[in-house]
């Protein structure tokens, strides 16, 4: 059973017009420390139903303060975390409603802001996946 276990993670791309909200990660983050990347977190196993609408809410709710209304399935990749474990990766687009971005726990996000589409692209600090996440909710966007 265990060759079919993931870790499943789900990243929030909340938008606004042309903007992201986006999170500088702390530097005591074990992945990615300073980078920036949207939202996110593990489904939790008490997610029930539409655990991945759920988990992009509640990790929006929790990193930055921000409420989302409309959330809807991107893309998706699996990938080996650094210590070994597989993980699932969704990107899900969600709708901005309220809020203004801001880091709730300085350990896990340092800083929280809008950026524009184009500005989170040429940012030093925005690993490849983070780009080609942003690239996919963009497309998904014109459908």
């Amino acid at each position: 059973m265990d060759e079919y276990a993931y870790v499943v993670n789900v990243d929030a791309a909340v938008v606004r017009g042309d903007e992201y909200v986006v999170v500088e990660r702390s530097r005591e983050e074990a992945h990615a420390a300073g980078e920036l990347a949207f939202p996110g977190g593990k489904v939790e196993q008490t997610e029930g139903v539409d655990p991945i609408e759920a988990t992009a809410r509640r990790e929006v709710r929790e990193e930055v303060g921000v409420e989302v209304g409309d959330v809807q399935y991107v893309c998706s990749n699996a990938f080996v975390a650094d210590e070994g474990t597989e993980c699932l990766n969704v990107v899900a687009r969600c709708e901005y409603e309220s809020g203004d971005p801001e880091p709730r726990d300085p350990e896990e996000v340092a800083d929280a802001f809008w950026l524009s589409h184009d500005d989170l692209l040429a940012h030093e600090d925005v690993p490849e996946y983070v780009a080609w996440y942003a690239e996919q909710v963009a497309a998904s966007r014109s459908d």
